[in-house]
């Protein structure tokens, strides 16, 4: 059972075996290398993807080295202070590390988890408990914002208020972060990345990455509307890469609530389909940031609702190959983008 967060974080379980063996492929670039910088782990009711779920993925023909875990609400504490057992979460995936370094296969190498920015100077307290819980895994923070109007869009598994960003007591915790030397997470809808352009605006010090394209949606409201949705994050995006400090990771692009229908195909698509797909607001988000400030993503095993790991990567490489990327921009957003961003020592 593939489990998954759809429609930005409510737990959903589906057999997707079958349709994504309907289309094998062998990887177009078995030798690039490759740091995942987004994928989850988790072991609930619904369904698990632990090491030797992201080991059978990550190692299935193409050349992935080392990982970036992403929280997803996993393994918190039950007990003590409510705004400390996020903290649980870092010690599960690092004890998930721990066996991924002792197995073949790729080595989760740097974990971003969860604590409430709202608590203002107060979430230092948090930090530092992450940070010694993840015995120098631990990099930074996801504090979902995705929020949208319509009751046809379901908000982040956090349940943010809208115009979080904005928030005195949010943007004083995401200083601090900034100021302890982490990193934020982004993960927001496109009608919100202007908020992010605004708080990275007013609070230059923190490194941000925008999780998963900006969260172009495809749903409810927004469905059939693709070229409309377009109009509005890319200029976001545009007027986002002003800020040196922000990074983008390229992704997200198997999630449903992005409209493209690949759930609804008979057999999963081959690495053709899911390029052709996405290859321009892949471009242009690449174009707007440059390599050096892009990575590619997997977001497993969400995007596992849209194609199989291999699939994906290969999409990923014909982008490169007809956008005519040099060897030192591949380098990047297969691997050195993430890197840099994460703070990640290359594998010895």
């Amino acid at each position: 059972m593939l489990h998954g967060f759809d429609q930005g974080g409510a737990a959903v379980a589906d057999d997707k075996d079958a349709w994504l063996a309907a289309t094998v492929e062998q990887p177009i670039d078995a030798d690039e290398e490759i740091v995942d910088p987004h994928h989850h782990l988790w072991d609930f009711p619904t369904g698990t993807y632990l090491v030797p779920e992201l080991h059978e993925d990550t190692g299935a023909g193409h050349n992935v080295t080392q990982t970036v875990f992403v929280e997803c609400a996993a393994g918190y504490y039950t007990s003590g202070p409510e705004h400390l057992r996020p903290v649980g979460e870092t010690e599960f995936v690092r004890e998930q590390a721990a066996i991924s370094a002792e197995a073949d296969g790729a080595t989760i190498s740097a974990i971003v988890s969860f604590a409430d920015l709202t608590l203002g100077n107060a979430v230092e307290e948090v930090l530092a408990a992450h940070d010694e819980a993840g015995e120098g895994l631990f990099r930074g923070i996801r504090h979902a914002s995705a929020w949208d109007g319509s009751d046809q869009i379901r908000e982040s598994h956090t349940k943010p208020p809208p115009e979080l960003l904005a928030d005195p007591d949010f943007r004083a915790g995401y200083a601090t972060l900034g100021r302890m030397g982490f990193s934020f997470d982004g993960w927001m809808f496109h009608t919100q990345v202007k908020e992010l352009v605004d708080l990275a605006h007013a609070v230059p010090d923190t490194p941000v990455v925008l999780d998963h394209l900006g969260g172009p949606l495809g749903i409810g409201p927004y469905a059939e509307r693709r070229d409309e949705v377009r109009a509005v994050v890319r200029p976001a995006l545009e007027a986002l890469a002003r800020h040196p400090q922000v990074t983008v990771k390229v992704g997200g692009i198997g999630m449903s609530i992005y409209g493209v229908g690949f759930k609804r195909l008979s057999q999963a698509p081959s690495s053709e389909h899911v390029a052709a797909t996405w290859s321009d607001d892949i471009r242009h988000c690449i174009e707007t940031f440059g390599p050096d400030r892009c990575m590619f993503e997997s977001n497993f095993p969400v995007d596992k609702q849209g194609c199989s790991y291999t699939v994906l990567f290969n999409a990923f490489q014909r982008i490169c190959d007809e956008a005519g990327y040099t060897a030192a921009e591949r380098a990047d957003l297969f691997a050195g983008t993430a890197r840099r961003f994460y703070r990640v020592d290359p594998p010895a």
